[in-house]
């Protein structure tokens, strides 16, 4: 065996594996995907179909998210909708009216919700938010209960305390002529 030196890099190679056509040759750069526009809206999926309007974005990824912010903006639009309902005098709207203004109102409150929940950049937010929450270590039932006794303990002497420093500087106010009311222990001067 014997070694050459070339200066095209070829230091320290035998003549052997010279011969070989694979041996110690680099490696091509990985292909990376292009990155995504996050402007363009969703990617198709990744069975060919479903690109129409109603079609979700990630989805099955940051469910709980999702719900949570469905709940809360559900309960919004019902709130908005009764809120409707109780002041349809003050508009000068009849029952009926009331009704289909609600409906109308209810399904395009609706078509705009789903717009804003379904967009890229808000539904990267919501499973970035569901990831992290999955990271947090919540407490256990017991040190929960623990902590809670402990608060709940030092509120109460804190009170204690504090009632006691108001009748100590009651007392004295009342004694100098500050206050005229005599304090709840003070025996009457009838």
């Amino acid at each position: 065996m014997t070694t050459t030196n070339n200066s095209q890099g070829n230091q320290g190679m035998t003549a052997e594996d010279k011969s070989q056509p694979n041996a110690r040759q680099p490696k091509p750069p990985p292909n990376y995907p292009p990155p995504v526009d996050r402007h363009a809206g969703p990617p198709p999926s990744a069975d060919g179909g479903g690109d129409g309007y109603f079609t979700i974005y990630k989805k099955g990824q940051g469910y709980w998210t999702r719900m949570g912010t469905v709940a809360a903006i559900s309960l919004i639009g019902i709130l908005f909708g009764r809120f409707l309902w109780e002041e349809r005098i003050f508009f000068g709207l009849s029952d009926r009216a009331t009704y289909l203004v609600i409906l109308i109102g209810g399904l395009a409150y609706a078509l705009l919700a789903f717009h804003v929940l379904n967009k890229a950049s808000n539904v990267d937010f919501l499973i970035a938010t569901d990831s992290e929450m999955k990271r947090v270590n919540w407490t256990s039932k017991k040190d929960l209960f623990g902590s809670t006794k402990v608060v709940i303990a030092f509120m109460f002497i804190v009170a204690i305390v504090l009632f006691t420093y108001d009748l100590f500087f009651q007392t004295v106010f009342y004694l100098i002529g500050v206050l005229k009311t005599p304090p709840p222990f003070f025996p009457d001067k009838h």
